[in-house]
């Protein structure tokens, strides 16, 4: 049996992260602020290893004993985020960035610096205060010696989600995986990315690679497939009306034209506000390719994903469920949400796509692990 790799899972949700590392992967520490989260982690996994605190107020004395192979860091995005206030690494959301690093920090103080150090977020995180929070981030881990890559992830190569991401790693000498001096412009390296590096000090450029593996689309199955059809859910006739009459004209045009052919179709749609003729104008935005839209945190009516039902010329509506938005992040349907829907659509709306991290680990993580622990024998 291959040895089991320790990790720290930092922001950890509802412990996303820790499925998509999977059995190898032996969990010593924990933690998050959010309370519902917690609750859910630890029905998920138990509490033995999982602090609920605010990660400004941990010390090394909450870490455990010993190098971890892995620290793992989903910090909070809102202040990230396209569809936020793009406050940056500065406001106090995605400022928790700093809690974490202090500690990782102190770790490296202590000559027990993680192997590895993996941190996701939005790919928002490229371009925020014009590209000044991914250099402060990626010196943070070269000023301290690892060497670091970035790669991002669309979830829609594993689940029917519309969900790219930005995975940052950093390498202790020790472990450090074959990286390329090239990048290849890609989606998993979009020019974004790469004009990023150029702002980076002479000293990080040197101590940045890029990564060569690449995911193929594995994913084998449709939004439809992942759908509670049979549900008391759906929303009156009048209110299905309302959503339509939000729709362009163009929009509408469309689905006119799906209802026009009879046969079975599943769509996701949000309300949007626009700009047409000087005024903001409220819009239902809806796609029927077999994809759901980027999963968001509940905060408003305009946030919860809306489901399209069209079969036999005739549509139904109704609001995205947290089990199907749980399907959509990779969670097995055995996973125990928490009980309320606020709560649910949070915790999926925070989270990282299991499958995607499971690539991750078993492309890149575990290999580099694995070859250092074999030149160490």
């Amino acid at each position: 049996m291959k040895l089991a790799f320790d990790f720290l899972e930092f922001f950890a949700g509802g412990g996303m992260a820790r499925l998509g590392l999977g059995d190898r992967w032996r969990c010593r520490f924990a933690n998050d602020f959010d309370r519902q989260k917690c609750a859910a982690y630890a029905k998920n996994f138990g509490d033995d290893d999982l602090i609920q605190a605010d990660v400004t107020k941990l010390t090394l004395a909450d870490l455990p004993n010993g190098r971890p192979d892995l620290a793992w860091a989903s910090f909070p995005c809102q202040d990230l985020s396209l569809a936020g206030t793009r406050g940056g690494l500065n406001a106090p959301r995605s400022g928790g960035f700093f809690g974490f690093w202090r500690l990782m920090e102190a770790l490296n103080q202590e000559g027990r610096a993680p192997r590895i150090i993996a941190i996701e977020n939005v790919t928002g995180l490229i371009t925020s205060n014009n590209g000044a929070d991914f250099i402060t981030l990626v010196e943070r881990l070269t000023d301290v010696g690892y060497t670091v890559s970035a790669i991002v992830i669309d979830a829609r190569h594993f689940t029917p989600q519309s969900r790219p991401r930005i995975f940052i790693l950093g390498f202790s000498e020790d472990c450090a995986p074959p990286l390329s001096a090239t990048p290849a412009i890609d989606e998993y390296t979009p020019p974004a990315l790469v004009n990023a590096i150029e702002g980076l000090s002479e000293n990080a450029r040197r101590a940045w690679g890029w990564l060569t593996p690449r995911p193929q689309t594995l994913r084998n199955s449709t939004l439809a497939d992942i759908v509670v059809h049979d549900t008391d859910d759906w929303h009156s006739p009048d209110m299905t009306a309302g959503l339509l009459d939000a729709m362009s004209s163009r929009q509408r045009a469309s689905v006119d034209d799906l209802l026009k052919r009879g046969d079975a179709h599943i769509g996701g749609a949000f309300r949007r506000m626009r700009m047409e003729n000087d005024k903001r104008v409220q819009r239902v935005e809806a796609r029927f390719d077999g994809m759901a839209g980027c999963l968001r945190t509940p905060a408003g009516g305009s946030s919860r994903q809306i489901l399209l039902a069209i079969d036999k010329g005739k549509i139904r509506s109704r609001l995205m469920s947290p089990r199907e938005a749980a399907r959509l992040m990779g969670l097995p349907d055995t996973y125990c949400l928490p009980a309320t829907t606020t709560s649910g659509l949070k915790l999926c709306g925070d989270g990282v796509c299991v499958p995607a991290v499971r690539w991750l680990a078993e492309t890149i993580l575990e290999p580099a692990l694995d070859n250092a622990r074999a030149a160490a024998a």
